[in-house]
């Protein structure tokens, strides 16, 4: 694969000379080619831009490094949220372009400052948008950072952005933690992923019209997979996995409902989550939304030493999967994933701390413990050749729980079903069913005295039909990763007993707290989608936690 370049408004095709695509045989399939985001002084105008931090205090100063093939450039900053709020701007002014240096998924970028802001010592928590435009006004290009709260407010939420996740799929600059162009490694993935390039278009800001990671309906028919999100991204020159990871799919959604129903919401990303032990101190109530897959251990022991201290967890995101490590002050991801066993050093030297799943027995750390479920125990539903044809929804199984209180939920309803709230990544945990509902076996990490209050059901493989073989995307790699894990050996048999899973919705005590968990990424689709069902169950809950209710 060559290096490439998307851009705005670009509809990648085979043969083009900017973009490498690898097509699959049969008809054309978005999801079996591959595109990275890389700037282009010849390309369609656009513009890229990065911090040198994801997030800021009051009375910090922000240094905004830009590239551009526009001669010259201004930037607009938007608190963003239920009401959009200018923050700041600049004035036009003389451009330069700076490619991206070699290997800069890795290494990052060197590029000169081209403005710097200091954050006025009254500045609120939130996420600002920076949009760099034209003399026009017309936006080429947008970044996102957060500011924290300069002083904090016992009864605010506290929304951990997923950062990790982020940089995990943002494969600006030739590579992220699934494809690109790194040698030697399976589909070019890269291990290690630099904080310091812009993210992948599409993270940071989307058109209210670009799809959701679900299809939009369940097929009434066989045929082959489709992701109309991929196919929506080639065809305008977005990231393949824009819909997958960022600021503009999941925590603006949370934050602009919360805001709309009277919560205060302050922001810290992973990062701060990650290097301060008391990043959540004096909050009363975490949450966290959206596809949130990736965590270093420091981040889980900071969670977990507030929720033993009287801290509440509210998690309504999915995909509780891969442990990272930081490094060179958080400006470096590791995550060797897959291939931690055979490629990441800690495999020997320090097992514990191996970039692998936290179900891997080498780490011996499950997420369960955390947050109630486990990554590997779920995933997939409703997302590509996956589950495709599944409910969408969560079954009730124990309406009696204070969660579900006005709801009007029953034994075996079930809701969100009709916004798609069940997938496109759900956790779960190894579980059987007594007198008809589904209790934990406490096999893998479950906590002691665990409910699990709804599921639904989940997949690891891609299967169907053999004429539809060229349409899938994962076919059964996490089944067989699963089986290679918990088992002796991947035989047939094991991988297809590791491809069942399960979304499940828990809840439980720890310490002098408690963690709720609605393991779905598109739970807050149905908050957007203001179903009636997710948005009590949501409201109880955060109520209940900030000691509103």
């Amino acid at each position: 694969m060559k290096n490439m370049t998307i851009e705005p408004q670009h509809s990648p095709q085979a043969g083009d000379p900017e973009i490498a695509v690898q097509q699959a045989s049969g008809p054309r399939q978005g999801a079996r080619e591959t595109w990275v985001e890389v700037p282009s002084r010849n390309g369609a105008i656009a513009a890229w831009c990065y911090t040198d931090r994801r997030s800021y205090l009051p009375n910090e100063t922000v240094h905004l490094h830009v590239s551009s093939n526009c001669d010259r450039v201004g930037l607009k900053i938007y608190r963003d949220g239920a009401n959009r709020l200018l923050m700041h701007q600049t004035g036009v002014r003389a451009a330069g372009f700076h490619p991206a240096p070699d290997g800069a998924y890795e290494y990052g970028c060197d590029w000169p400052v081209f403005a710097q802001w200091t954050l006025p010592a009254d500045t609120p928590s939130g996420a600002c948008i920076v949009e760099v435009v034209d003399a026009n006004g017309a936006p080429l290009g947008h970044h996102v950072f957060i500011v924290r709260a300069g002083h904090k407010r016992e009864h605010a939420l506290v929304l951990v952005a997923a950062t990790s996740t982020w940089a995990a799929y943002n494969d600006w600059g030739g590579a992220n933690h699934y494809f690109g162009i790194h040698p030697g490694t399976p589909r070019g993935r890269a291990p290690i992923l630099s904080a310091r390039r812009p993210w992948a278009r599409g993270q940071a800001w989307l058109p209210s019209d670009a799809p959701r990671s679900i299809n939009t309906r369940r097929p009434g028919r066989a045929g082959p997979a489709r992701y109309e999100f991929i196919e929506w991204a080639a065809a305008h020159g977005f990231s393949k996995y824009y819909a997958l990871a960022g600021w503009a799919s999941y925590e603006r959604l949370f934050l602009i409902w919360a805001e709309e129903h009277g919560y205060a919401v302050d922001i810290i990303t992973q990062d701060d989550l990650h290097h301060d032990p008391e990043a959540l101190s004096d909050y009363r109530c975490a949450v966290f939304v959206g596809h949130d897959e990736y965590w270093s251990r420091e981040m889980r022991d900071h969670v977990d030493a507030f929720v033993e201290g009287g801290g509440n967890v509210a998690r309504f995101a999915g995909n509780f999967m891969w442990q990272v490590r930081l490094e060179a002050g958080g400006t470096r991801q590791i995550a060797y994933k897959y291939d931690a066993r055979a490629l990441d050093p800690f495999a020997t030297a320090k097992p514990a701390l191996m970039t692998s799943a936290w179900e891997d027995p080498l780490i011996n750390h499950p997420g369960a413990s955390t947050f109630g479920v486990n990554g590997l125990r779920g995933i997939y539903a409703g997302f590509g050749g996956m589950a495709r044809r599944g409910p969408r929804g969560f079954s009730v199984f124990r309406p009696e729980h204070w969660a579900f209180s006005g709801t009007g939920l029953c034994y075996a309803d079930m809701f969100g079903d009709s916004v798609n709230i069940f997938g496109y990544e759900v956790d779960g945990l190894d579980y059987t069913f007594v007198d008809g509902r589904p209790e934990p076996l406490g096999t893998d990490g479950a906590p002691q005295g665990l409910e699990i209050l709804a599921m639904g059901w989940a997949t690891l493989s891609e299967t169907g039909r053999a004429e539809d073989a060229y349409s899938f995307m994962l076919g059964e790699r996490d089944a067989r990763f699963r089986a290679t894990l918990l088992e002796t050996a991947a035989t047939a048999e094991n991988v297809q007993r590791h491809s069942r899973g399960s979304g499940m919705i828990v809840h439980f005590k720890k310490g002098r707290g408690q963690v709720f968990t609605a393991a779905t990424c598109e739970w807050v689709y149905g908050l957007s989608r203001g179903d009636g069902t997710t948005e009590t169950i949501t409201n109880n809950v955060l109520k209940r936690f900030i000691g509103s209710d």
